[in-house]
């Protein structure tokens, strides 16, 4: 019988460093990797239509219930498409933002009930949720100092300072209430150093069996 994979997922602010780690990580143990919003043909179309900066008409506002539906059906797909049958296959599946970045952003950056937010979270993703959370910390002024040369900020990033505050809190708050399943990685340092406490922070999930 094969074993499940293991899922794991990076989560964090804009400009902590996710992706490079994510990508980094799936080399080394040579897992899947994939991203959200996105990893299927249609959660990139979703991924385009929420993000771009330029996707909504001048003057009218998404509503926070909408885009969580968005993200969600993204992520509906995802698994059944993609996740699930790799994590299935025995094979490793490492993923850039899953469902805490769901209760960060439109939880607690939106405002929308936790604990509602949280059961559409375990619906889309038939519960699934990641056997470890690597929390790529770092300051919302400092990320945003790192993504704001790349490219033009996308329509979530360009939000304002008090709405990455609070997804940052959320995001601590989260790896706080569950610490088993989540390791906090001080994004600040460099891309070495936390490629490194990465590392031991999946060989410290090995060591207690994987996936439970």
């Amino acid at each position: 019988m094969t074993c499940r994979g293991v899922l794991i997922a990076f989560e964090g602010g804009e400009g902590a460093g996710k992706s490079t780690q994510a990508r980094l990580l799936a080399d080394a143990i040579d897992a899947e990797l994939t991203r959200e919003p996105g990893g299927t043909d249609l959660g990139d179309r979703i991924r385009e239509w929420l993000l771009h900066p330029d996707a909504h008409d001048e003057g009218r506002s998404l509503d926070p219930r909408t885009e969580l539906m968005l993200m969600l059906a993204a992520r509906a797909q995802h698994v059944s498409e993609r996740i699930g049958p790799v994590l299935e296959s025995g094979r490793d599946v490492v993923v850039d933002r899953f469902s805490a970045s769901t209760l960060a952003y439109q939880g607690y950056g939106r405002g929308l009930p936790i604990e509602e937010v949280r059961r559409a979270c375990s619906l889309a993703s038939g519960d699934l949720w990641p056997d470890l959370n690597i929390l790529l910390d770092v300051a919302p002024a400092i990320g945003a100092g790192r993504a704001a040369p790349c490219s033009l900020p996308d329509r979530i990033e360009a939000e304002g300072e008090g709405f990455h505050e609070r997804v940052a809190l959320g995001f601590r708050a989260l790896a706080a209430a569950d610490s088993d399943r989540w390791v906090v990685i001080d994004a600040s340092l460099d891309v070495g150093a936390v490629a490194r406490a990465v590392r031991e922070a999946v060989s410290t999930l090995r060591r207690r069996g994987g996936p439970r």
